[in-house]
């Protein structure tokens, strides 16, 4: 006699409902954060959007997304989660702007906390009297503090070169751009933190107040605590900003001009360069925002097929006294070995130049190239070896550089507090080395893989050629690979966590610490 087919289906269907059960015993648990009392909410509609960043490779979903109302709803999103103890294996993550390359910001299974509705309340406040600083939301976005700040007359010191980002989020790693030579990157301009730890405590920190939690916050890949305000040192705003753009065809003579202008006292207030590898018309690309000096000897320069490094600098100056930056910047010109036919100069807003990266961003978005992969590698590479880099990259391993720009500037050692969990080389004078690809889709997965081939290659020189570089915006997928990365501070760094979050609930996408959970 044939079996019937009913009882086989709900044993199916029951056993089904037992390994759903199993594979999310959190499920009742994050069900129960939304009938918690708070002034924001806990959605799951959108999940999928806070599985996505910047880098658009990874995708863990969350359970849920907590829209905080107040600073006292993430503390005590946090503090539920702590009470939960070792049997839950829930974890939080802090997202910003979703500007992370490797999930970073994203929590899978756990709770994505939305930062900038914190930044919508708009409760800066600016003193603007001796010692001048802005207080601001963790979720603020860089471009907001910068006008509300501007409106004073005042401006932050230390800039990354993309505004759109969350004050919290780049205070988080360091915040570096072509200003950090002489200010420190943007975790040496801070006055005072407030931080929820992973025990869902509130804390105000500062170098002379919880000490050790506003050092380890800085820097800190938020392992140790969830930035929630910040007062950020500001100084008087320039109106204007010469900008500046010259190539060279020799490294040396690039890298030493560099080496010689972050060492000078009078220099230029903002420094950086990048590598041209195989590209055509690149000074005809300039013209659209940058005025030759000499248009004809311009017009007759032939970069193709060539490795051509551009230095770009700044000099900031009052429009109703312009002749003394002219006399200045002349003077500091003079100085450089750069091939005098590719001096191109520009006057642009202080505002302006500050968001030139959202320029771009506007364009790209408009063409559908913004929410691609950017599979970028950066890196710090101290002096010494620099040449060596140099020599088998560009020389070796990239044919071009067509996927994307190759920034290469260097940054002083003595503007970097020590006492903050950044990880730099051992070195005074050391290179930010960016590659900031990106993998169009119309290009297929080979443009992905090809990126990421030619970064692993990059890695493999490195440790083979003992290059003592350490990863900006690290990415690692072992523990023994960040205790390398950590070097003697591992110990350190794993006792702060220990003291801080416990639990390792906070930024489980940096992949650093797992969490602890007790079997049932």
């Amino acid at each position: 006699m044939k079996a019937s087919p009913i009882p086989q289906l709900l044993m199916a269907l029951l056993l089904a409902s037992i390994n759903s059960r199993k594979s999310d015993p959190d499920a009742p648990i994050t069900a129960s954060f939304r009938s918690m009392a708070i002034d924001g909410q806990f959605t799951t509609h959108d999940v999928s959007n806070a599985a996505t960043d910047f880098g658009n490779r990874y995708h863990f979903l969350p359970s849920a997304v907590l829209h905080p109302g107040s600073v006292a709803d993430i503390a005590a999103t946090v503090r539920h989660v702590f009470q939960l103890g070792p049997s839950s294996r829930l974890t939080i993550a802090a997202r910003g702007h979703a500007h992370s390359l490797q999930g970073q910001a994203q929590a899978p299974g756990g709770i994505v906390v939305r930062m900038e509705s914190l930044g919508r309340a708009k409760n800066m406040h600016v003193h603007a009297g001796e010692s001048p600083y802005v207080e601001a939301p963790g979720g603020e976005l860089w471009i907001d503090v910068l006008k509300e700040t501007l409106r004073h007359g005042l401006a932050p010191t230390s800039w990354t070169d993309y505004l759109h980002l969350t004050i919290g989020g780049t205070l988080s790693n360091a915040g570096i751009s072509g200003q950090a030579f002489r200010q420190g990157p943007q975790i040496s301009n801070v006055h005072q933190l407030e931080v929820i730890t992973g025990k869902g405590e509130v804390i105000n920190c500062s170098s002379t107040k919880n000490a050790e939690l506003f050092h380890s916050v800085l820097g800190g890949l938020g392992q140790f605590g969830i930035i929630t305000r910040a007062r950020i040192a500001l100084e008087p705003a320039p109106k204007m900003v010469r900008w500046i753009r010259v190539l060279y065809s020799d490294f040396t003579s690039f890298t030493e001009d560099q080496e010689k202008l972050i060492s000078a006292e009078k220099t230029f207030d903002y420094i950086e360069g990048f590598v041209i590898i195989n590209r055509t018309g690149i000074l005809n690309n300039w013209r659209s925002s940058f005025n030759p000096q000499d248009p004809v000897q311009a017009s007759h320069f032939k970069s193709e097929g060539k490795t051509l490094y551009c230095l770009e600098m700044t000099k900031n100056f009052d429009p109703e006294y312009p002749e003394i930056m002219m006399q200045e910047v002349e003077e500091l010109l003079s100085q450089l070995r750069y091939i005098p036919s590719t001096l191109f100069q520009s006057e642009v807003s202080f505002l302006e130049f500050l968001d030139r990266v959202h320029v771009s961003e506007v364009m790209l978005r408009s063409k559908g190239l913004w929410e691609i992969p950017h599979p970028w590698l950066n890196l710090l590479v101290p002096r010494t070896g620099i040449h060596a880099f140099a020599n088998e990259v560009f020389g070796k391993i990239l044919p071009d550089s067509s996927n994307g720009p190759i920034l290469l500037y260097p940054l002083n050692k003595s503007k970097w507090d020590n006492r903050t969990s950044a990880i730099i080389p051992n070195e005074e004078v050391f290179y930010l080395v960016a590659f900031l690809s990106s993998a169009p889709c119309s290009s297929g997965q080979d443009s992905l893989a090809k990126a990421l081939k030619q970064q692993e290659r990059i890695l493999e020189f490195c440790k083979k050629a003992n290059i003592q570089m350490k990863q900006y915006l690290p990415h690692y997928t072992t523990q023994e690979e960040w205790k390398f990365h950590f070097g003697p501070r591992w110990e350190e760094f794993k006792h702060k966590k220990q003291a801080y979050d416990p639990l390792a609930i906070l930024a489980p996408g940096h992949r650093i610490f797992q969490k602890a959970v007790a079997s049932l």
